[in-house]
Protein backbone atom coordinates (compact mmCIF):
# COMPACT_ATOMS: atom_id res chain seq x y z
CA UNK A 1 0.00 0.00 0.00
CA UNK A 2 1.13 3.45 -1.10
CA UNK A 3 0.86 6.60 1.25
CA UNK A 4 -0.40 9.63 -0.63
CA UNK A 5 3.24 11.39 -0.14
CA UNK A 6 5.19 7.79 -1.91
CA UNK A 7 2.49 8.04 -4.50
CA UNK A 8 3.21 11.93 -5.09
CA UNK A 9 6.96 10.98 -5.50
CA UNK A 10 6.70 10.47 -9.66
CA UNK A 11 4.32 13.55 -9.29
CA UNK A 12 7.27 15.96 -7.88
CA UNK A 13 9.39 14.50 -10.08
CA UNK A 14 8.13 15.02 -13.29
CA UNK A 15 6.89 18.83 -12.35
CA UNK A 16 10.59 18.33 -11.59
CA UNK A 17 12.98 17.29 -14.53
CA UNK A 18 10.31 19.01 -17.41
CA UNK A 19 10.86 23.00 -15.40
CA UNK A 20 14.41 22.31 -15.13
CA UNK A 21 14.28 21.09 -18.77
CA UNK A 22 12.20 24.07 -20.13
CA UNK A 23 14.19 26.81 -18.39
CA UNK A 24 17.52 25.16 -19.88
CA UNK A 25 16.13 24.88 -23.40
CA UNK A 26 14.05 28.24 -23.50
CA UNK A 27 17.81 29.82 -21.95
CA UNK A 28 20.37 28.12 -23.35
CA UNK A 29 18.41 25.82 -26.46
CA UNK A 30 19.29 22.73 -25.38
CA UNK A 31 18.40 20.21 -22.76
CA UNK A 32 21.37 18.85 -20.86
CA UNK A 33 21.95 14.91 -20.66
CA UNK A 34 23.15 14.52 -16.73
CA UNK A 35 19.30 16.04 -16.77
CA UNK A 36 17.71 13.74 -18.83
CA UNK A 37 20.43 10.45 -17.67
CA UNK A 38 19.36 11.61 -13.92
CA UNK A 39 15.44 11.99 -14.72
CA UNK A 40 15.39 8.07 -16.55
CA UNK A 41 17.07 6.73 -13.52
CA UNK A 42 15.48 8.20 -11.17
CA UNK A 43 12.19 7.48 -13.02
CA UNK A 44 12.71 3.55 -13.34
CA UNK A 45 14.14 3.52 -9.51
CA UNK A 46 11.29 5.30 -8.03
CA UNK A 47 8.75 3.01 -9.81
CA UNK A 48 10.65 0.02 -8.93
CA UNK A 49 10.04 1.13 -5.42
CA UNK A 50 6.69 1.88 -5.58
CA UNK A 51 5.02 -1.34 -7.84
CA UNK A 52 8.46 -3.33 -7.74
CA UNK A 53 8.51 -5.58 -10.61
CA UNK A 54 5.51 -3.96 -11.93
CA UNK A 55 6.48 -0.64 -11.76
CA UNK A 56 9.79 -1.00 -13.45
CA UNK A 57 8.52 -2.77 -16.41
CA UNK A 58 6.03 -0.23 -17.01
CA UNK A 59 8.79 2.31 -16.44
CA UNK A 60 10.64 1.12 -18.98
CA UNK A 61 7.91 0.41 -21.39
CA UNK A 62 6.96 4.58 -20.97
CA UNK A 63 10.82 5.13 -21.55
CA UNK A 64 11.21 2.85 -24.75
CA UNK A 65 8.00 4.14 -26.28
CA UNK A 66 8.79 7.50 -25.91
CA UNK A 67 12.20 6.87 -26.90
CA UNK A 68 11.12 5.04 -29.78
CA UNK A 69 8.45 7.93 -31.34
CA UNK A 70 11.01 11.43 -30.40
CA UNK A 71 13.86 9.00 -32.12
CA UNK A 72 11.98 8.53 -35.54
CA UNK A 73 11.28 12.42 -35.11
CA UNK A 74 15.05 13.19 -34.64
CA UNK A 75 15.96 11.42 -37.49
CA UNK A 76 13.51 13.29 -39.89
CA UNK A 77 14.99 15.65 -38.31
CA UNK A 78 11.86 17.44 -36.75
CA UNK A 79 13.59 16.86 -32.96
CA UNK A 80 16.76 17.84 -31.46
CA UNK A 81 18.28 14.54 -29.22
CA UNK A 82 17.69 16.59 -25.88
CA UNK A 83 14.00 16.47 -26.51
CA UNK A 84 14.37 12.62 -27.36
CA UNK A 85 16.02 12.07 -24.31
CA UNK A 86 13.92 14.66 -22.19
CA UNK A 87 10.48 12.57 -23.76
CA UNK A 88 12.04 9.03 -22.60
CA UNK A 89 13.12 10.08 -19.21
CA UNK A 90 9.70 11.47 -18.48
CA UNK A 91 7.83 8.06 -20.27
CA UNK A 92 10.32 6.19 -17.83
CA UNK A 93 8.87 8.59 -14.83
CA UNK A 94 5.01 8.56 -16.07
CA UNK A 95 5.11 5.10 -17.77
CA UNK A 96 3.31 4.45 -21.49
CA UNK A 97 0.06 5.27 -20.07
CA UNK A 98 1.04 8.72 -18.65
CA UNK A 99 4.03 9.40 -21.67
CA UNK A 100 0.98 9.16 -23.96
CA UNK A 101 -1.26 12.28 -22.62
CA UNK A 102 1.91 14.02 -22.00
CA UNK A 103 2.17 14.03 -25.68
CA UNK A 104 -0.50 14.71 -26.94
CA UNK A 105 -0.88 17.28 -24.72
CA UNK A 106 2.53 18.78 -25.25
CA UNK A 107 2.06 18.41 -29.00
CA UNK A 108 -1.39 20.34 -29.14
CA UNK A 109 0.12 23.14 -26.59
CA UNK A 110 3.03 23.34 -28.79
CA UNK A 111 0.96 23.79 -31.52
CA UNK A 112 -0.94 26.63 -30.22
CA UNK A 113 2.32 28.33 -29.36
CA UNK A 114 3.69 27.70 -32.68
CA UNK A 115 0.40 29.18 -34.40
CA UNK A 116 1.18 32.37 -31.99
CA UNK A 117 4.99 32.28 -33.22
CA UNK A 118 4.00 32.16 -37.20
CA UNK A 119 1.58 34.86 -36.91
CA UNK A 120 3.66 37.46 -35.45
CA UNK A 121 6.66 36.41 -37.46
CA UNK A 122 4.19 36.33 -40.64
CA UNK A 123 5.04 32.70 -41.97
CA UNK A 124 1.61 31.33 -42.24
CA UNK A 125 1.32 31.05 -45.61
CA UNK A 126 5.45 29.35 -46.28
CA UNK A 127 4.84 27.03 -42.85
CA UNK A 128 0.96 25.68 -45.01
CA UNK A 129 3.20 25.33 -47.60
CA UNK A 130 5.57 23.11 -45.99
CA UNK A 131 3.22 20.91 -44.31
CA UNK A 132 2.05 20.07 -47.46
CA UNK A 133 5.06 19.72 -48.72
CA UNK A 134 6.55 17.11 -45.47
CA UNK A 135 3.08 15.15 -46.28
CA UNK A 136 4.06 14.67 -49.95
CA UNK A 137 7.62 13.61 -48.93
CA UNK A 138 6.61 11.61 -46.23
CA UNK A 139 4.26 9.70 -48.27
CA UNK A 140 7.11 8.64 -50.57
CA UNK A 141 9.48 8.10 -47.83
CA UNK A 142 11.85 10.59 -48.40
CA UNK A 143 12.87 12.91 -45.77
CA UNK A 144 11.31 16.51 -46.60
CA UNK A 145 14.33 18.15 -44.90
CA UNK A 146 16.66 16.97 -47.73
CA UNK A 147 14.72 18.84 -50.39
CA UNK A 148 14.36 22.10 -48.08
CA UNK A 149 16.80 22.99 -45.53
CA UNK A 150 14.41 25.03 -43.44
CA UNK A 151 12.71 21.51 -42.36
CA UNK A 152 15.84 21.05 -40.81
CA UNK A 153 15.35 21.58 -37.03
CA UNK A 154 19.25 22.39 -37.31
CA UNK A 155 19.21 24.73 -39.79
CA UNK A 156 19.82 28.34 -38.76
CA UNK A 157 16.86 29.02 -41.14
CA UNK A 158 14.35 26.97 -39.62
CA UNK A 159 11.84 28.90 -37.27
CA UNK A 160 11.94 26.60 -34.34
CA UNK A 161 10.75 26.90 -30.61
CA UNK A 162 12.14 25.45 -27.57
CA UNK A 163 10.33 21.97 -27.55
CA UNK A 164 11.10 21.50 -24.01
CA UNK A 165 9.10 24.59 -22.88
CA UNK A 166 5.95 23.04 -25.18
CA UNK A 167 6.31 19.62 -22.85
CA UNK A 168 6.81 21.09 -19.46
CA UNK A 169 3.45 23.27 -20.79
CA UNK A 170 2.25 19.33 -21.20
CA UNK A 171 3.54 17.53 -17.60
CA UNK A 172 2.04 20.74 -15.81
CA UNK A 173 -1.66 20.33 -17.39
CA UNK A 174 -1.27 16.67 -17.03
CA UNK A 175 -0.58 16.96 -13.47
CA UNK A 176 -3.58 19.69 -13.01
CA UNK A 177 -5.89 17.00 -15.02
CA UNK A 178 -5.29 14.37 -12.42
CA UNK A 179 -4.82 16.43 -9.40
CA UNK A 180 -8.67 17.03 -10.53
CA UNK A 181 -9.84 13.62 -11.19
Amino acid sequence: MTTPYIAAVPTVLLLTVSLTAAVYDFRFRRIPNWLSVTGALAGLAVNSWIAGLAGLKASAMGLGIAFGIYFVLYLLRAMGAGDVKLMAALGAIAGPDGWIWIFLLACILGGVIAIVLLLTKGRVATTLWNVGFILKELSQFRAPYMKREELDVHNPKAVTLPHGVSIALGVLVFVVLNLLR
